[in-house]
């Protein structure tokens, strides 16, 4: 169709034809035309008088007219038939029935509220529906799209911003949350430089996870809540364009439309709101697991597995207490199972040091030493930061009552000598009686 209204346009006034005439040369332009070109040629011709001069504008040939002019060229006959043709065809035409082809939307359904034509109130669904006709349907449906945007405004309006609002206020929140952690993660990894680094890494990458939790909860519920305001502003502006058409099946056609958009929108629920919670804490998870830990164990310090929940206890997740259980836990539990063995051990080694000590002071405190050596030996052997101050503990004390114990034996030695003494005293006076 743009090509044939391309060969039905005039080169002069680039419009479809308007009475064809033909030059000489066989080349059409509108009649209008020729007769302005024909005027600006006599102005600055010294032509004949009794011929008139005029140049084709398509192959710039000079061609003389008769004194009538213009009128006086043939009319393209065959040329205005297909550009009235063409003109009838470019009409505009009534919108016709899907149902019924051919058939004129010329009545409307009250009942349906639809355009319906002749056969669909007589042989179609609409059989004995109530109807009426298009111009009382126009005055009693123009009202209606002011009614729609007043209700369209009243109910959704301020809950989608409302709702909008909150969503960013929460995802804000989180945010500030994590960035929070973030700088008391940093503080708190700062003194510690490249022992520290990788572990501050693996916070930061938790950390990261948690945002793009945070990320993926709320971006989606903010993108729907902005997809609905964008509709409901296109729906303000539909309705705006509905007012203001005038033609009744235009305006019958598109008002239905916009009212199932309207009802489609009204009945579409808003997303629910989120309220996240990020756990655990970062100033509380380091207070708690961190002070035990120790350069040597800095290894098997514990990171976090970060949450993001709606209901969240504000602990510490199960994996997370199993990873960070910190091993003089571990070591305790080793010690409570073998204390009962331990206890009879040292009952026994200090029966045996005292049966020594009684026997011979001097040896029985050197066995003493001996025995001290070796149970230091076993305190180094074992593993365990709580098994290995329990042992220097108890080596301590081994070691003040070895000394207690040597004070002992000099104290038993002296007493011996003396009992010597007096026993070798009532001898010889037994003997000297």
């Amino acid at each position: 169709m743009d090509s044939l209204e391309e060969d039905l346009t005039c080169s002069v006034c680039y419009s479809l034809f308007s009475d064809p005439r033909v030059l000489p040369c066989s080349h059409t332009f509108c009649k209008s035309c020729l007769e302005n070109l024909l005027q600006v040629s006599t102005n600055y011709s010294i032509w004949r008088p009794l011929r008139l001069p005029i140049k084709c504008p398509h192959c710039r040939s000079v061609v003389e007219l008769p004194p009538s002019g213009v009128d006086a060229l043939p009319s393209n006959v065959s040329l205005r038939a297909i550009v009235e043709k063409y003109q009838r065809d470019s009409e505009p035409r009534a919108p016709s029935c899907q149902e019924h082809c051919r058939q004129p939307l010329n009545m409307y359904c009250i009942q349906d509220r639809q355009l319906i034509c002749g056969l669909c109130l007589t042989v179609g669904q609409h059989h004995g529906h109530p109807i009426d006709d298009l111009q009382a349907a126009f005055v009693r449906e123009k009202p209606t799209p002011a009614l729609l945007l007043a209700r369209l405004s009243e109910q959704k309006w301020s809950q989608v911003c409302e709702l909008g609002e909150q969503l960013e206020q929460e995802k804000a929140r989180c945010d500030a949350l994590l960035r929070q952690d973030r700088q008391e993660v940093n503080q708190f990894f700062v003194s510690l430089e490249e022992v520290l680094a990788r572990k501050k890494q693996e916070y930061l990458e938790a950390l990261s996870e948690a945002a793009a939790e945070v990320a993926v909860t709320y971006d989606p519920l903010i993108h729907r809540v902005k997809e609905l305001q964008e509709e409901q502003l296109d729906l303000v502006s539909l309705g705006s364009s509905v007012e203001e058409e005038d033609s009744p099946l235009v305006f019958l056609e598109k008002v239905h439309q916009f009212r199932d958009r309207v009802e489609k929108f009204i009945r579409t629920p808003l997303p629910s709101g989120i309220n996240l919670s990020v756990t655990p804490r970062a100033a509380a998870y380091l207070q708690q697991n961190w002070p035990a830990v120790t350069i040597s164990s800095l290894e098997q310090a514990p990171v976090p597995k970060l949450r993001c929940c709606t209901r969240c206890d504000g602990g510490i997740g199960t994996e997370t207490e199993a990873e960070a259980e910190p091993p003089v836990t571990a070591a305790w539990d080793r010690w409570r199972q073998l204390r009962p063995t331990a206890s009879v051990a040292l009952l026994g080694l200090l029966l045996l040091l005292l049966a020594a000590l009684w026997a011979n002071p001097v040896g029985g405190a050197s066995l003493g030493f001996s025995l001290l050596s070796r149970l230091s030996q076993l305190a180094q052997s074992l593993s365990g930061s709580l098994v290995t101050s329990v042992w220097d503990t108890m080596e301590a004390e081994c070691a003040a009552m070895g000394a207690a114990v040597q004070r002992w034996g000099s104290q038993l030695s002296v007493l011996r000598d003396r009992v010597v003494q007096q026993v070798a005293a009532l001898f010889k006076m037994s003997t000297s009686r």
